[in-house]
Formats: structure tokens, sequence, C-alpha cells
């Protein structure tokens, strides 16, 4: 084999090289578990082309297909059953790849096959012929376990999915279409499409240029949309598309702050030491005091996707045993990135469930979900959100799995103030002449989602009347509002006053 050029190893994708290792590393027998047999075919295409001295024929096997020769030159498809392509392979005098389709079935219920590929094995070791079983699933008996080398494939990475790109846009112009081809664009492309595979960033490509638009940065919305449809096909993980500016979230000044400053390692973040890299937050706070709000804050500040964890639908028995749906809705997230990834009332998803067997899973989820924060992807940023944060244990919310915990109070009397504009300007109204100031004393202890009801109540009044609203139909409002803080005081003075010196607070406290 002949080492690739230096052109060719700068654009290797993650995919490539862990086929490049399997080969050179003389494995006969490869075991490649992905849905993906064209994007598979076309890693064996390059693979065959430069990997070796001279290059080699690239061989394809279905039970439909039988076995097609690598070009039409060759002669036409030989309907042969597995043993006996087996037995071809086996005969074939000179360096190939075999790729033999779903060929698990086989090795599953057949016997014979299995110890033929034994055979194989012993048969091709340093022959330059190599067989590549593709298949969705995994099945490896335990008789060829040790001969076979497994893989999954992944989703395409960046270099993939920009080679992906320059080809179908090539492609795309020719039909007519207005592609903008600049580099910081396919860059900026093939981020949104991460996650997706080739075929669904095709089809991502089509549904963008719909309608006669212009594939460029502005397409990149459009883009997300196909990925929108894939992760909510999961269940289990949701595409949160809410659009909340950082401005348009009143006061948190601290929290804001931070940030716009973590904002600016996270863009560099793959030239940046591991350690380094801003890893998520952990927001607590009163019930209604805007964690979520901030949480979709967060993404639109970081320019990112936002994708929630549905706890519940982990513990549906829906998708199987909960460990197991929860680890495959992180290796989902792994795919999406990069993303800021919201985990809502994390201390109900990680300790609350214990009825039923759901408390028999909860450690293994656990332990998992502390492993997974040290290890995941550097492109996600995890923003969790709890009420009652003193629920989880020492492990979790020690520094290093978190970056940063904060504590979302009550609003202060300027915020509270700042609250009712944002509710107000929301709604098409001019907060100047109203004067929500006078409101500042009567609100006190208020949370944010208290304040949006009074004005949603107000507006409702006026509008059953067929007029503008006034002072007085907020002040109105707000006599009828008892706030959380009264009718949950002890519940909301413990959780102040376990925050008080254990979390950074998101806002300047209030003078007095």
């Amino acid at each position: 084999m002949k080492n690739r050029t230096t052109e060719q190893a700068q654009a290797a994708s993650r995919a490539f090289a862990s086929l490049t290792e399997l080969i050179q590393g003389g494995r006969p027998l490869i075991y490649i578990q992905s849905p993906e047999e064209s994007r598979i075919r076309q890693l064996l295409d390059l693979a065959a082309g430069s990997l070796f001295q001279s290059p080699i024929p690239v061989w394809t096997w279905s039970l439909t297909m039988g076995l097609c020769p690598p070009t039409s030159a060759d002669g036409e498809p030989s309907p042969l059953g597995p043993r006996a392509l087996l037995d071809f392979i086996a005969q074939h005098k000179s360096p190939a790849l075999f790729q033999l389709k779903d060929f698990h079935e086989f090795i599953r219920n057949d016997s014979e096959v299995r110890r033929r590929l034994r055979d194989i094995y012993e048969l091709c070791m340093d022959t330059g012929k190599f067989v590549v079983i593709t298949s969705p699933i995994r099945v490896i008996p335990e008789e060829i376990d040790r001969q076979i080398a497994f893989v999954t494939l992944g989703a395409p990475d960046l270099p993939e999915l920009i080679e992906f790109l320059r080809l179908e846009s090539k492609d795309l112009v020719r039909k007519g279409f207005t592609i903008d081809r600049s580099e910081t664009t396919l860059f900026a492309m093939a981020r949104a499409l991460q996650g997706l595979t080739l075929d669904e960033a095709r089809h991502a490509l089509r549904r963008a240029l719909s309608g006669g638009a212009a594939l460029n940065f502005d397409a990149l919305p459009r883009l997300l949309e196909e990925k929108k449809l894939l992760v909510n096909k999961s269940g289990l993980v949701q595409y949160v598309a809410d659009g909340t500016e950082i401005g348009h979230v009143s006061g948190l000044e601290y929290l804001k702050t931070w940030l716009q400053e973590r904002r600016k390692l996270f863009m560099v973040r793959d030239s940046l030491a591991a350690d380094i890299v801003p890893k998520g937050i952990l927001v607590m706070g009163v019930s209604g005091c805007g964690k979520s709000l901030s949480v979709k804050a967060i993404a639109s500040c970081f320019s990112l996707p936002l994708y929630r964890v549905d706890m519940i639908e982990v513990f549906s028995g829906r998708h199987g045993n909960p460990d197991a749906a929860f680890a495959d809705a992180c290796r989902t997230l792994e795919a999406m990135a990069p993303a800021v990834v919201w985990f809502d009332e994390i201390e109900m998803g990680l300790t609350g469930q214990t009825t039923g067997d759901a408390s028999a899973y909860l450690g293994r989820i656990f332990a998992f979900f502390l492993t997974w924060m040290q290890e995941k992807a550097r492109g996600l940023f995890v923003a969790a959100t709890a009420n009652r944060i003193d629920l989880l244990p020492a492990e979790m919310i020690r520094k290093g799995r978190f970056d940063e915990l904060f504590f979302i109070d009550l609003p202060t009397e300027e915020e509270r103030v700042d609250i009712f504009s944002i509710h107000l300007k929301k709604r098409g109204l001019d907060p100047g002449g109203l004067q929500i100031h006078r409101l500042r004393k009567i609100t006190q202890g208020w949370t944010g989602a208290e304040i949006e009801q009074c004005v949603v109540s107000a507006l409702t009044t006026v509008r059953l009347e067929d007029r503008d609203v006034t002072f007085d139909d907020l002040h109105r409002a707000a006599l009828n509002v008892i706030p959380l803080s009264k009718t949950m005081r002890e519940q909301v003075e413990h959780i102040r006053s376990w925050a008080y010196d254990r979390a950074l607070r998101a806002s300047p406290r209030e003078t007095r």
C-alpha cells in the first residue's frame, strides 16, 4: 500500500481515517454498521484508489442484485448465493475490495457461512483482498467475533460534509441554481448540516432551494429544518425553534456578561485545550423567574440550534429501557454538534423518577450522564435548569461538570418594570404612557411569569370592552395576583437561602 498525498490527508474525514487504519492494519474482515450504503461505497472507492500501490477493483454483493463487478464493462451481475460468493472471494487471484450488503442475516442464521468466513480470514490475510460487510445493525456471532474488525460509521464530519457540498454545489450550479460556493459559506452550511447523513443533507439542500431560493448564508435556517425533522422523529430530543434574543431577557447582567465572554471561547473551541472550552451551565431559581427563557437566549447568543432532551419520554418505555434510551438521545446530540443542549428540570429527570421500574434505571442513567458530561463533544454546550438543585447529588454540581452554577432570583424593582415593558412591547403596545414604574411596589416578590400574566389579564379585559389599555387596567389586574412567593413562601425561601452562598447570582442583589 502507498501513503496518501498530503492534500488527501488534509481533507481526510474521520470515517475515511477509520477505514484507512483497518485496511493498513491488514484486517481482511471488516464489519461497518451504517444505513448509508452509498456513502460506504464512496469511501471504499476512495480507499481502493489511494491506499494501494495501484488502484484495485471494488466488487459489490447483495441478495437481490447478486455479485456486481466493479464496472459495467467488466460484465453482468452474477446471481451468487452467500456460500458461492465466499468461494468466489477465496478463489479471486488479485487484490480487491468486496462490499457485502446486509450479510448479517447469513452470519446469524447459517453456520456454514460462519465457518467459511473463518476460512476467508485465513485465505485473504496479506493478499490485498478485503471483505467489508455493511449493515444498519450489528450481528457478530461469538465464533467469528475475534476475526472481524467492527466499526460504526458515525455521521459525516466537517471535512466530509464540506467535500460533499463542493461536489453537490457543482451539480446544482449546472442545473441552474444560484449557489454561494465561497469557503466561508460552505463551512457555515456544513456546520448546519452536521448530524445528518449525506442523503439527508442532500434532501436538506433541495428543500432549502425549493421555491427558487438561492443557497447562501441566508439559507442556513432552511437547512436546519431538515435537522429538526430528523431530531423530532426520535421522540427523545426536541428541536426548539424559539429565537429569543439575549437582549429580550430582562436583567441577569452577570449571566449575560459571562455568556458573552464564553461565546468568544466557544467560537474558537477547536484551537483550545479541552479543559478551557466552555462545557455548560446549571441554572437554578424560583419557578417562573426566566430559567427556560435564559436557555433559549443562550442558543441565540451562541448562534446555535437548541435541542431539548425530553426526560418524560425517556422514562415512558416507548423506546426500550430508559438507560438505553437516554444513551441514544445523548449520541443523537453528539451527532448534532455544534448545538446547545437543554436538560429541563434536571433534578426531576435524574432523581425524581421513583415509582415503578424507573428507579432501577436511575443509577445507570446518572452514572452515564456524569461520564458523558466529561467526555462529550466539545461542540455541545449543555444548559441545564433546576427548581430544586438541593435534590441533586454533590457529584452533579461540583466544579468540572458544569462551568458555573447560576441562581436566578426574584426580579428586582427595576427588572420588574423592564419585564412589564418587554411584554407590552411584545404585544404591540407603547409602555411609555402607562406609568408602569408605579407598579414596582405592588409587584414586590413577583416572578417574570406572573408579570406576563398580569399584562395578559389586563389586555383580555380591554379587548372584551374594545378600548385601549390604561394604568388602571394593569393595576386592577395586579391586585388579583397572589404571587408564588406568598402561596409557596416556605419553599421559595428554602430555595433562595440554599443558593445564597452556593451559587453565582445571575443579577446584582437588590439594594434597599
